[in-house]
């Protein structure tokens, strides 16, 4: 019976973390959508809604110790419980990222470089975090591997993404009267929103990685 009631623990944790990936995911999506429409009142939404996301965090880092220190668990339930707790850490952290594309919303003013496609590197980073927590719900390994390549190809993205950027501005010509400081805040937020979203990926690297682990025992994708 006792067992029964762990193993219902074990499911429960499950669901819960699986709850906090779609509200990050969630978050993140409103992040993106505030940014490309310069939604000030839906950025609002996404920076208050952080706190929501560290309260769930909290509530599962509490049940993720106790389910450590009372069950004592081992073997693939200890895995499951580290595994767990790591991925909500990172999930958390995704939380903030998002957090700060609804700070950059809130700052920016004007699109100074169009041809930099901030929306489909988003749309990566959103399917990246969800094959990585479909991978944790299925227990697929194969899965963890194809995230741990695609993160590669993001990568490029945002360094392509970045020198353009960087290009553009080295070429641009400022017209008199043109306010330098607001350009180059500008730039820096750019800047700042594409390292944000390659981490992103980092992260659902991580929850892949810690996946792996879980089922197979392996830390090969943990770096």
């Amino acid at each position: 019976m006792a067992r029964q009631g762990f193993q219902d623990q074990l499911d429960s944790l499950g669901e819960d973390v699986l709850y906090m990936s779609e509200l990050v995911a969630d978050r993140l999506r409103m992040g993106l959508s505030a940014l490309e429409q310069k939604d000030h009142e839906l950025a609002m939404d996404v920076i208050e809604g952080d706190d929501e996301i560290n309260g769930v965090y909290l509530d599962l880092e509490s049940d993720c110790i106790d389910l450590l220190a009372l069950q004592q668990p081992v073997a693939g339930d200890l895995r499951f419980v580290a595994s767990s707790f790591k991925i909500i850490t990172d999930l958390e952290r995704v939380g903030d990222l998002a957090t700060n594309l609804g700070t950059y919303t809130l700052d920016a003013e004007r699109d100074m470089f169009p041809e930099v496609d901030i929306q489909t590197i988003g749309d990566t980073t959103l399917a990246m975090l969800d094959a990585a927590m479909d991978a944790y719900e299925e227990r697929d390994v194969e899965a963890c591997f194809d995230i741990a390549e695609w993160d590669d190809e993001l990568d490029r993205m945002c360094e392509r993404a970045s020198e353009t950027v960087v290009r553009d501005l080295i070429e641009t010509e400022l017209e008199d009267g043109e306010d330098v400081e607001q350009m180059m805040a500008d730039v820096s937020r750019l800047l700042l929103t594409i390292r944000d979203l390659e981490r992103v990926g980092d992260h659902a690297v991580n929850i892949a990685a810690r996946t792996l682990y879980m089922v197979e025992n392996s830390d090969e994708l943990i770096y």
